[in-house]
């Protein structure tokens, strides 16, 4: 089958879970979310961590889908806050676990080498799980009211830049482009860069026009330049984080686009910004 017919048709097929979960009830969407957090930072920690430490790994996948099922039960549903210091466990045992690991690789026999693994498995948890887990925050409203659209929106102005970015960069950058940052991700053009700016504030602009929020228009537009300048960004950082492992994907689980950490690159970075600034404006 083309590899076009396949990345469209796999497409598809993720956003109609994405947005049939959202729209459908708030349980169904965080069953969604947690499984897509637990899957996403699997495709980290196994391109970052060595083969072996498989309990150090749970640990910290469970840490991430904690967080952001608690704060989800806290900001919907009215969890006591008393339930977060139940984190401790996990995040504490992290670094526990790796005392008794040995250094499993062939050749190597320093056993303080498992200290090198503490920042990735952090990291999983501040670059994968903290992002979807602040989403709760503009889920619901002060009164635990279950209000998805303004995350919808986020969600459609930063696929609207991804495919401006792939349509125009296959257009107009392959060629003759002007390359954006050749040293991490060669493919990468200027022309894709703008062609995706220019479909994220489009789309930004027509959420706005058929009020599928109660965003005025500055601030609809403040936030498609958020989430589509800081996507471009998300989506650099992780491709120099495959390029620094030797891997073209992060994993295979959607066909024609790779890991479910391809799928959700640029918005690891473009939703955590774009959320602050909606609190800071209090703009809900």
């Amino acid at each position: 089958m083309n590899s076009t017919v396949v990345r469209s048709v796999s497409g598809v097929v993720f956003l109609a879970i994405m947005v049939g979960s959202m729209l459908l009830s708030p349980i169904a969407f965080a069953i969604v979310m947690s499984i897509a957090i637990a899957l996403m930072m699997t495709e980290y920690l196994m391109l970052s961590i060595d083969k072996g430490y498989d309990t150090t790994r749970a640990l910290s996948i469970i840490s991430g889908v904690m967080l952001y099922i608690f704060i989800f039960l806290y900001k919907g549903y009215g969890m006591n806050p008393k339930w977060f210091y139940l984190l401790t466990i996990p995040v504490s045992l992290i670094f526990v676990s790796l005392l008794y690991y040995k250094d499993l690789r062939i050749g190597h026999t320093d056993e303080n080498e498992q200290y090198n693994k503490h920042p990735y498995l952090l990291a999983a948890l501040i670059y994968i799980a903290q992002p979807f887990a602040l989403t709760s925050f503009i889920l619901f409203d002060s009164d635990q009211n279950y209000k998805p659209f303004l995350l919808l929106s986020l969600f459609i102005i930063a696929w609207s830049s991804d495919v401006g970015a792939y349509i125009f960069g296959m257009l107009f950058g392959q060629k003759d482009g002007h390359k954006l940052f050749p040293s991490i991700s060669p493919k990468k053009s200027w022309e894709g860069f703008f062609g995706g700016l220019f479909c994220g504030i489009l789309a930004g602009s027509i959420i706005w026009l058929c009020s599928l929020t109660e965003l005025t228009f500055i601030h609809s537009l403040a936030l498609s330049l958020i989430v589509s300048l800081s996507g471009v960004a998300g989506d650099l950082v992780e491709s120099q984080f495959k390029r620094n492992f030797g891997v073209k994907d992060s994993g295979k689980l959607i066909p024609g686009h790779g890991g479910l950490l391809d799928r959700f690159d640029g918005i690891l970075i473009s939703f955590p910004l774009a959320i602050a600034y909606i609190k800071i404006f209090s703009i809900i």
